[in-house]
């Protein structure tokens, strides 16, 4: 390996620490190409306690009725990553649920939304990635609050 492609690896490492460090995150995990059999693969961790995972609702939802008996009652997924409509984050970074502070949000809970319209942002090393709606439907819920920092395969959202 070239001293300069070493001293390349080594701040793009770095720049990953800061990023764990600024998102107040316990891991990062990369791979990066360079060549076919050329790749640098990466994770970089801090000990310490686990950040309790981001899973509370967004906008609270008023209590559905409750059925007459618990047989009748419809099995709720625990987590909401094994909701069947869950859309899980693709990358580590900070969620933005609007295109811009103080602008409206790009999906509100009921919004029906076409595959492949924007759902909200999650922002990673200062690229904001559009976050896509793998397909038609109704939003059920959003899971996480603007401005927070996701893992990667955080539930973000629920379509129905």
């Amino acid at each position: 390996m070239s001293d300069s492609k070493h001293q390349d690896d080594v701040a793009f490492i770095q720049a990953l620490a800061e990023l764990l460090r600024e998102n107040d995150l316990t891991e990062l995990r990369v791979k990066r190409e360079y060549a076919e059999d050329d790749s640098l693969d990466v994770r970089v961790s801090r000990g310490g306690p686990a950040p309790a995972p981001m899973m509370q609702a967004y906008a609270p939802q008023p209590a559905a009725p409750q059925p007459a008996t618990a047989a009748e009652a419809p099995a709720a997924p625990a987590d909401p990553a094994s909701d069947p409509g869950a859309v899980p984050s693709p990358m580590v970074g900070t969620v933005y649920l609007a295109g811009e502070p103080g602008a409206a949000p790009f999906v509100q809970v009921g919004d029906k939304v076409e595959e492949g319209a924007t759902l909200l942002i999650v922002e990673a090393m200062k690229t904001m990635n559009h976050i896509p709606a793998p397909r038609s439907g109704t939003v059920k819920d959003i899971l996480v609050p603007d401005g927070a920092p996701v893992e990667y395969g955080t539930p973000l959202v629920i379509l129905a």
